[in-house]
Protein backbone atom coordinates (compact mmCIF):
# COMPACT_ATOMS: atom_id res chain seq x y z
CA UNK A 1 0.00 0.00 0.00
CA UNK A 2 1.44 3.38 -1.01
CA UNK A 3 1.00 6.51 1.10
CA UNK A 4 -1.61 7.81 -1.34
CA UNK A 5 -3.62 4.62 -0.95
CA UNK A 6 -3.23 4.85 2.83
CA UNK A 7 -4.82 8.32 2.74
CA UNK A 8 -7.59 7.04 0.46
CA UNK A 9 -8.20 4.19 2.89
CA UNK A 10 -8.54 6.62 5.84
CA UNK A 11 -11.04 8.76 3.92
CA UNK A 12 -13.04 5.77 2.69
CA UNK A 13 -13.23 4.26 6.17
CA UNK A 14 -14.46 7.57 7.54
CA UNK A 15 -16.99 7.87 4.74
CA UNK A 16 -18.34 4.42 5.61
CA UNK A 17 -18.57 5.31 9.27
CA UNK A 18 -15.94 2.75 10.26
CA UNK A 19 -13.79 5.31 12.10
CA UNK A 20 -14.55 8.51 13.99
CA UNK A 21 -13.78 11.96 12.64
CA UNK A 22 -11.28 12.75 15.41
CA UNK A 23 -9.38 9.52 14.63
CA UNK A 24 -9.24 10.34 10.90
CA UNK A 25 -8.07 13.89 11.62
CA UNK A 26 -5.42 12.64 14.05
CA UNK A 27 -4.05 10.24 11.43
CA UNK A 28 -3.97 12.90 8.70
CA UNK A 29 -2.32 15.41 11.04
CA UNK A 30 0.76 13.18 10.98
CA UNK A 31 1.32 14.58 7.51
CA UNK A 32 3.37 16.28 6.17
CA UNK A 33 5.87 14.89 8.70
CA UNK A 34 6.03 12.90 11.90
CA UNK A 35 8.40 13.87 14.71
CA UNK A 36 9.68 10.71 16.41
CA UNK A 37 12.29 12.55 18.48
CA UNK A 38 15.41 11.33 16.70
CA UNK A 39 14.10 12.33 13.27
CA UNK A 40 11.26 14.10 11.48
CA UNK A 41 9.90 11.61 8.98
CA UNK A 42 8.83 13.35 5.76
CA UNK A 43 5.83 11.15 4.92
CA UNK A 44 4.51 13.81 2.54
CA UNK A 45 7.51 13.38 0.25
CA UNK A 46 5.99 10.34 -1.42
CA UNK A 47 2.93 12.41 -2.37
CA UNK A 48 5.06 15.32 -3.61
CA UNK A 49 7.63 13.29 -5.52
CA UNK A 50 6.23 9.78 -5.87
CA UNK A 51 9.22 8.41 -3.94
CA UNK A 52 9.39 8.06 -0.14
CA UNK A 53 12.09 9.67 1.96
CA UNK A 54 15.32 7.70 1.79
CA UNK A 55 17.05 6.58 4.99
CA UNK A 56 20.77 7.39 4.96
CA UNK A 57 22.22 4.74 7.23
CA UNK A 58 25.77 5.97 7.74
CA UNK A 59 26.62 6.79 11.38
CA UNK A 60 23.12 5.95 12.65
CA UNK A 61 22.85 3.58 15.59
CA UNK A 62 21.10 0.31 14.86
CA UNK A 63 18.33 1.22 17.30
CA UNK A 64 17.68 4.59 15.61
CA UNK A 65 17.82 2.99 12.18
CA UNK A 66 15.15 0.45 13.14
CA UNK A 67 12.91 3.13 14.69
CA UNK A 68 13.09 5.26 11.55
CA UNK A 69 12.45 2.25 9.31
CA UNK A 70 9.44 1.22 11.39
CA UNK A 71 8.06 4.75 11.18
CA UNK A 72 8.45 4.86 7.40
CA UNK A 73 6.94 1.40 7.01
CA UNK A 74 3.90 2.29 9.10
CA UNK A 75 2.84 5.02 6.65
CA UNK A 76 4.41 4.29 3.27
CA UNK A 77 4.44 0.49 3.64
CA UNK A 78 7.91 0.62 2.14
CA UNK A 79 11.34 2.09 2.84
CA UNK A 80 14.83 2.07 1.39
CA UNK A 81 18.02 2.53 3.42
CA UNK A 82 21.41 3.30 1.85
CA UNK A 83 25.07 3.38 2.92
CA UNK A 84 24.58 0.72 5.56
CA UNK A 85 27.24 -1.17 7.46
CA UNK A 86 27.25 -4.97 7.41
CA UNK A 87 26.02 -4.96 11.01
CA UNK A 88 23.13 -2.63 10.12
CA UNK A 89 22.13 -4.84 7.20
CA UNK A 90 22.09 -7.94 9.40
CA UNK A 91 19.93 -6.10 11.95
CA UNK A 92 17.45 -5.05 9.26
CA UNK A 93 17.33 -8.57 7.81
CA UNK A 94 16.41 -9.94 11.24
CA UNK A 95 13.85 -7.19 11.92
CA UNK A 96 12.28 -7.15 8.44
CA UNK A 97 12.70 -10.64 6.92
CA UNK A 98 10.38 -9.67 4.06
CA UNK A 99 12.95 -7.14 2.83
CA UNK A 100 15.73 -7.42 0.29
CA UNK A 101 19.42 -6.89 1.06
CA UNK A 102 22.16 -5.88 -1.39
CA UNK A 103 25.27 -6.44 0.67
CA UNK A 104 27.86 -5.27 -1.85
CA UNK A 105 25.81 -2.10 -2.41
CA UNK A 106 25.10 -1.54 1.31
CA UNK A 107 21.37 -1.16 0.63
CA UNK A 108 18.29 -2.72 2.19
CA UNK A 109 14.67 -2.11 1.26
CA UNK A 110 11.18 -3.31 2.03
CA UNK A 111 8.23 -2.90 -0.32
CA UNK A 112 4.94 -4.78 -0.25
CA UNK A 113 4.57 -4.64 -4.03
CA UNK A 114 6.85 -3.70 -6.93
CA UNK A 115 5.19 -2.76 -10.21
CA UNK A 116 7.52 -2.35 -13.19
CA UNK A 117 6.91 0.82 -15.18
CA UNK A 118 8.75 3.27 -17.41
CA UNK A 119 11.47 2.68 -19.95
CA UNK A 120 14.37 0.28 -19.48
CA UNK A 121 17.53 1.69 -17.90
CA UNK A 122 20.93 0.36 -18.96
CA UNK A 123 23.51 0.10 -16.18
CA UNK A 124 26.95 0.04 -17.76
CA UNK A 125 30.30 -0.41 -16.03
CA UNK A 126 33.82 0.09 -17.29
CA UNK A 127 35.19 -2.73 -15.13
CA UNK A 128 34.13 -5.34 -12.62
CA UNK A 129 35.61 -3.26 -9.78
CA UNK A 130 32.88 -0.69 -10.47
CA UNK A 131 30.14 -3.23 -9.78
CA UNK A 132 29.34 -2.26 -6.14
CA UNK A 133 28.35 1.21 -7.38
CA UNK A 134 26.37 -0.39 -10.21
CA UNK A 135 24.56 -2.59 -7.71
CA UNK A 136 23.63 0.50 -5.68
CA UNK A 137 21.98 1.92 -8.80
CA UNK A 138 20.36 -1.44 -9.56
CA UNK A 139 18.97 -1.81 -6.03
CA UNK A 140 17.52 1.70 -6.20
CA UNK A 141 15.86 1.08 -9.55
CA UNK A 142 14.42 -2.26 -8.47
CA UNK A 143 12.88 -0.54 -5.43
CA UNK A 144 11.44 2.19 -7.66
CA UNK A 145 10.06 -0.33 -10.16
CA UNK A 146 12.18 0.33 -13.24
CA UNK A 147 13.16 -2.45 -15.66
CA UNK A 148 16.94 -2.61 -16.04
CA UNK A 149 19.62 -4.29 -18.08
CA UNK A 150 23.22 -4.78 -16.93
CA UNK A 151 26.12 -4.33 -19.32
CA UNK A 152 29.30 -4.98 -17.38
CA UNK A 153 33.06 -4.69 -18.02
CA UNK A 154 32.99 -2.78 -21.32
CA UNK A 155 35.61 -0.12 -20.60
CA UNK A 156 37.63 1.78 -23.17
CA UNK A 157 40.68 -0.47 -22.79
CA UNK A 158 38.76 -2.92 -25.00
CA UNK A 159 36.26 -0.75 -26.87
CA UNK A 160 35.06 -3.67 -29.02
CA UNK A 161 33.30 -5.01 -25.91
CA UNK A 162 31.14 -1.88 -25.77
CA UNK A 163 30.41 -1.86 -29.49
CA UNK A 164 29.07 -5.40 -29.32
CA UNK A 165 26.41 -4.15 -26.84
CA UNK A 166 25.53 -0.86 -28.52
CA UNK A 167 22.16 -1.95 -29.93
CA UNK A 168 20.89 -2.90 -26.49
CA UNK A 169 22.07 0.44 -25.11
CA UNK A 170 20.34 2.39 -27.90
CA UNK A 171 17.04 0.65 -27.12
CA UNK A 172 17.14 1.87 -23.51
CA UNK A 173 15.48 5.01 -22.17
CA UNK A 174 18.51 6.09 -20.11
CA UNK A 175 22.08 4.85 -19.68
CA UNK A 176 23.89 4.97 -16.35
CA UNK A 177 27.60 4.72 -17.16
CA UNK A 178 29.93 3.95 -14.27
CA UNK A 179 33.71 4.26 -14.52
CA UNK A 180 36.79 4.84 -12.43
CA UNK A 181 40.42 5.26 -13.54
CA UNK A 182 40.33 8.08 -16.15
CA UNK A 183 36.52 7.97 -16.48
CA UNK A 184 36.30 8.12 -20.27
CA UNK A 185 33.48 5.63 -20.83
CA UNK A 186 30.47 8.01 -20.42
CA UNK A 187 31.89 10.30 -23.11
CA UNK A 188 32.28 7.39 -25.51
CA UNK A 189 28.76 6.10 -24.85
CA UNK A 190 27.21 9.56 -25.19
CA UNK A 191 28.93 9.98 -28.54
CA UNK A 192 27.23 6.84 -29.86
CA UNK A 193 23.63 7.09 -28.62
CA UNK A 194 20.70 9.51 -28.63
CA UNK A 195 19.52 8.83 -25.05
CA UNK A 196 20.40 10.63 -21.80
CA UNK A 197 23.63 9.42 -20.21
CA UNK A 198 24.28 9.69 -16.48
CA UNK A 199 27.97 9.49 -15.64
CA UNK A 200 29.03 8.03 -12.30
CA UNK A 201 32.71 8.42 -11.38
CA UNK A 202 34.03 5.81 -8.98
CA UNK A 203 36.92 5.84 -6.55
CA UNK A 204 38.48 2.87 -8.37
CA UNK A 205 41.99 3.58 -9.65
CA UNK A 206 45.62 4.25 -8.84
CA UNK A 207 47.01 7.28 -7.04
CA UNK A 208 46.56 9.82 -9.83
CA UNK A 209 42.85 9.10 -9.98
CA UNK A 210 42.70 10.89 -6.60
CA UNK A 211 39.94 8.72 -5.18
CA UNK A 212 37.55 9.45 -8.04
CA UNK A 213 38.29 13.14 -8.62
CA UNK A 214 40.08 12.44 -11.90
CA UNK A 215 37.15 10.54 -13.50
CA UNK A 216 34.75 13.13 -12.06
CA UNK A 217 36.60 15.95 -13.83
CA UNK A 218 36.83 13.91 -17.05
CA UNK A 219 33.07 13.43 -17.10
CA UNK A 220 32.36 17.06 -16.24
CA UNK A 221 34.69 18.16 -19.05
CA UNK A 222 33.27 15.76 -21.64
CA UNK A 223 32.96 17.06 -25.19
CA UNK A 224 30.04 14.66 -25.81
CA UNK A 225 26.66 16.26 -25.26
CA UNK A 226 23.83 14.71 -23.27
CA UNK A 227 25.77 13.75 -20.12
CA UNK A 228 24.73 14.57 -16.55
CA UNK A 229 27.22 13.67 -13.80
CA UNK A 230 26.56 12.68 -10.20
CA UNK A 231 28.99 12.57 -7.31
CA UNK A 232 31.76 10.01 -6.78
CA UNK A 233 30.43 6.50 -6.07
CA UNK A 234 26.85 7.82 -6.04
CA UNK A 235 25.04 4.89 -7.63
CA UNK A 236 21.91 5.73 -5.64
CA UNK A 237 21.79 9.28 -7.01
CA UNK A 238 22.25 8.01 -10.56
CA UNK A 239 19.46 5.46 -10.14
CA UNK A 240 17.10 8.05 -8.67
CA UNK A 241 17.78 10.52 -11.49
CA UNK A 242 17.42 7.83 -14.15
CA UNK A 243 14.05 6.84 -12.64
CA UNK A 244 12.77 10.42 -12.95
CA UNK A 245 13.66 10.41 -16.64
CA UNK A 246 12.51 6.88 -17.48
CA UNK A 247 9.11 7.10 -15.78
CA UNK A 248 8.15 9.80 -18.32
CA UNK A 249 8.79 7.47 -21.26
Amino acid sequence: MTLRRWIEDILQRFGKGEIRLDYAINELLKLPYEDIGIAKLDHHREIRKGIPEVIFGQDKTQEDLVRIAEGMLAKSHRFIATRLSREQIETLIQKFPQGKAYKSANIFWVSDKIELSGGTIAIITAGTSDYPVAEEALATLEFLGNPTKKILDVGVAGIHRLLSEIDDIRESAVAIVIAGMEGALPSVVAGLVDIPVIGVPTSVGYGASFGGISPLLTMLNSCSNGIAVVNIDNGFGAGYFAHLIARRT
